[in-house]
């Protein structure tokens, strides 16, 4: 698996974590972010590149800070 993968697949394990600590399914989360359910699902499974824009709105819709998406993700 190559970093990028790998990289994709923490992040989106981190948006699943926190959501899932928050109890609020993909729908849920998808509606406060104003994104697709699918782009949610797509990159809880890590098979998307998030924008941006993306990842503030999913930040913004989780309460939490940009950081923390990404706590605990190495790039070696």
């Amino acid at each position: 698996m190559s970093k990028h993968n790998i990289l994709r697949a923490d992040f989106g394990k981190n948006i699943r974590r926190i959501r899932e600590c928050k109890n609020l399914t993909q729908e849920q989360l998808a509606e406060l972010s104003e994104l697709h359910p699918t782009y949610i699902s797509s990159m809880e499974r890590g098979k998307r590149n998030p924008t941006l824009i993306s990842i503030y709105k999913i930040a913004t819709a989780l309460e939490c800070s940009i950081p923390t998406l990404f706590n605990g993700i190495r790039i070696a």
